[in-house]
Formats: structure tokens, sequence, C-alpha cells
């Protein structure tokens, strides 16, 4: 019987995980920078200290669907740049990636670097994704997460509204929508990503910076903003809740005293 309940109490909690939104967070250790992951939705909300509302960290923490993710650790990924190195073919770009890692800033320097060398950029991409990949899994274990598929809905099916992800969680474009109303939007989507791409290769390291930045800022601030708004409409809810048990307390107040003149 002990054993049973043991079992239940530790099983693992089922979500379905955005993996893509949770490498970003994983990967992202800025001290201004805090990512939590919804417990329903499987979605990543990022907060950006100075950017969202300095009452967002304890609105998220009072929540129960939202839990905090710790990222990697700089020492880390310092590491995983190290151990790629040895893996490179080529001497010349291996003796300029050993260079750039020597300091302050080795972790730009480094991204610099393999801008130019396209073949070996996408082998370091697979290979942070794979460890960052062990991380997650990790992390989901120790939290008792098992990941779940992520739900597709067919065309002219709405999403039920228990399964919809709240305005307060940041998403990939591609899953904001059921499928019926995502033909179009994945299009423009697809054209405006590879547009996208298309600029960052003709950009500077200075460019990239400020490009990064201002794509940081406005997810935070579309996160802030819907955040607060899930949290208003919470609020409404606890009124109205609040004033019609108050009510069910008159009528049967009054019931009892009409009932005791009687």
């Amino acid at each position: 019987m002990a054993e049973t309940e043991n079992e239940s109490s530790t099983a693992a909690r089922e979500v379905p995980i955005d993996w893509q939104s949770l490498e970003d967070a994983f990967e992202n250790n800025a001290p201004e920078v805090h990512s939590y992951l919804h417990l329903t939705t499987g979605e990543v909300l990022r907060v950006v200290d100075g950017v969202a509302d300095p009452q967002m960290h304890v609105r998220i923490a009072s929540d129960g669907n939202y839990l905090r993710i710790d990222p990697v650790s700089s020492r880390e990924q310092y590491r995983w740049m190290e151990r790629f190195i040895p893996m490179v073919e080529d001497p010349e770009l291996g003796g300029k990636l050993t260079q750039a890692i020597d300091g302050k800033g080795a972790f730009r320097r480094f991204k610099d670097v393999l801008m130019s060398y396209g073949a070996d950029r996408e082998k370091w991409f697979t290979f942070r994704s794979e460890r960052l990949r062990t991380f997650m899994e990790a992390w989901l274990s120790a939290h008792a997460i098992r990941a779940a598929p992520r739900p597709q809905w067919d065309d002219g099916v709405p999403a039920p509204d228990s399964e919809r992800p709240p305005d307060s969680v940041v998403s990939s474009p591609d899953l904001d929508a059921p499928k019926s109303t995502s033909g179009r939007r994945s299009r423009n989507a697809e054209a405006s990503r590879e547009l996208l791409r298309e600029l960052v290769e003709s950009l500077g390291p200075r460019d990239l910076d400020a490009v990064v930045a201002f794509a940081e800022f406005l997810k935070a601030r579309r996160a802030a903003r819907g955040f607060a708004h899930h949290h208003e409409h919470q609020l409404q809810e606890r009124e109205q809740a609040t004033a019609s048990q108050r009510g069910g307390r008159v009528a049967e107040e009054t019931s009892a005293k009409e009932g005791g003149d009687a």
C-alpha cells in the first residue's frame, strides 16, 4: 500500500514540451533574463528585467502552472566550445577558434569566426543542441516531467479551450493557432523567416547584436502584455466568484429570517 502511494506521488507529469523554446531558455543565461515553463501548455514564458512589469515575477511565483527554468551555466557552455574545437578538421579554423575563446567575449568571437565557415557552423549548432538536449532531459526528469507530443489540430477543428495556451505564454507563430487558420499565416511566416535569414547573413557582428536585442525586446514585451492581461482576467473571475458567494449567503440569511418571522 505504501509503495503504491509512493509511486503515485512520484509519477511523472506529461507536458507537451516546445523543445525549441526550451532550448533557447536553457542556452540564455543572461542575468536579466528569466524563463518559465508552463506545465499545462509546454510553452516558455521569458521575462526580461527592465522591460517587463517589475511585479511580474511575483505574479508568476504565485501561479502554480509555471516552473522556473535553470539555464546552463556559462562555464559549462564554455567547456562545450573547448570540446568542439578538437573535432574541427580544418587546422586553420581550429587555430582561430582556440584564439577566439581566450579571454573576455569568448562566446561572441567564437560565433563570429564560425560565421565564415558554414559547414562547421552547422556542426557546432548540432553539437551544442545535443548537449542542451541532455541537460533539458535531466532537468525534466529531476522535476518529474515527461515530454508528451504537442497537439496538432485538424483543419476546421478548433482547439479545446482547456488546451489553448494562455496569453501569458510566449509561443512561436507556427503554434499559436489551429491548422484551420495557419495556412496563409504559415506561408507568410516562412517567407519572413527566409528574408530574415538572408538579411542576417549580410550583417556584421554589431548589427547582429542589435537585431538580437530588438527581437528579445519584442518577445519580452509581448509576454509582459499577455501575462498582464491573463492576470487581470483571473482577478476578475475571482471577484465574480466572491460576489456570487456573498450573494448566496445573503439569500440564505434572508430566507432564514423570513422563515423565522413566519
